[in-house]
């Protein structure tokens, strides 16, 4: 099994054409090659800018709509902008090489939805958690032999390769022993469109992903898809850092600690993801 290192978007897709990167708003860059190393909070202060990465394409957290970079990540990053003494400069790329380009010091830091594990601890440091990332499955609305998580014995999931969700679903596995079912048949994916397009032609019987996603993706197509229930435990996505930038760990989650206590990062939840989080823990270890 992966790290959690490989794409969850199809970059191909996206860069075939060159289209996005010819309509995107001046002052981002997209697919760059990232000519800066990470540095420490001291050394970014002296340069004058930090490198930022986010990802092109993962609704509601980050994407590009009409050239311009959007969603709740993005909305973050314009904050920070006005938080920090030096310049953000942003480059906007597909989700392949945004943890590994942090880790081998390519981008400063990834703020992104990075789910945190056990693996990429090892060569990260993450901030305090931005999101719920509790493992939810989703169904066909119109299957009616799918009612909870018991009823998934037997049947065929749907889930992105390499992903942390793929390593968690051990834990649906017990959970299904436990009711005297069993693990069935798992579909790996390249991308979660991917996976929800053959789960709406029957071709899987559920897909598992994050809550927030199920929701975004469930009040886009409410006639197709329908929310199930847990199959995980707590899990939460937080930013990204090289390993032992501890300083640079420390002012991002004081950026974080502001944003929760004036009430913007409230905000911004409730628009993005329906619900402000205010429960969400300041770190989280994780245990897979």
């Amino acid at each position: 099994m992966t790290d959690g290192f490989i794409s969850r978007r199809d970059s191909l897709r996206l860069l075939a054409s060159g289209a996005l990167t010819a309509s995107l708003a001046p002052g981002f860059l997209i697919g760059s090659t990232g000519s800066a190393s990470a540095a420490t909070l001291e050394e970014i202060k002296k340069r004058g800018y930090m490198t930022v990465a986010t990802e092109d394409d993962f609704n509601p957290f980050e994407f590009v709509k009409d050239g311009k970079p959007t969603g709740f990540d993005n909305e973050m990053v314009d904050l920070l902008r006005k938080y920090v003494p030096f310049e953000v400069r942003q480059e906007i790329l597909p989700w392949t090489g945004i943890l590994a380009g942090v880790a081998t010091g390519k981008y400063d830091i990834a703020i992104t939805a990075a789910i945190i594990t056990k693996e990429r601890e090892k060569t990260l440091e993450f901030t305090t958690p931005i999101a719920d990332a509790t493992h939810y499955y989703v169904k066909r609305k119109s299957d009616g032999s799918i009612n909870a998580v018991k009823d998934l014995s037997g049947k065929t999931c749907g889930v992105q390769a390499g992903s942390a969700l793929l390593g968690r679903l051990p834990e649906l596995e017990t959970m299904l022993k436990a009711s005297g079912g069993k693990m069935g048949k798992i579909v790996e994916y390249t991308s979660y469109p991917e996976a929800y397009q053959d789960l709406a032609l029957g071709r899987t019987d559920y897909v598992v992903n994050t809550v927030i996603n199920i929701d975004s993706l469930v009040a886009s197509k409410p006639d197709v898809f329908a929310k199930g229930q847990p199959v995980s435990g707590p899990s939460y996505p937080a930013w990204a850092i090289k390993k032992g930038n501890t300083e640079l760990t420390a002012l991002m989650d004081a950026f974080i600690a502001e944003q929760k206590k004036n009430g913007k990062m409230g905000e911004l939840q409730k628009k993005w993801f329906g619900k402000s989080m205010e429960y969400l823990p300041v770190k989280f270890a994780a245990e897979f």
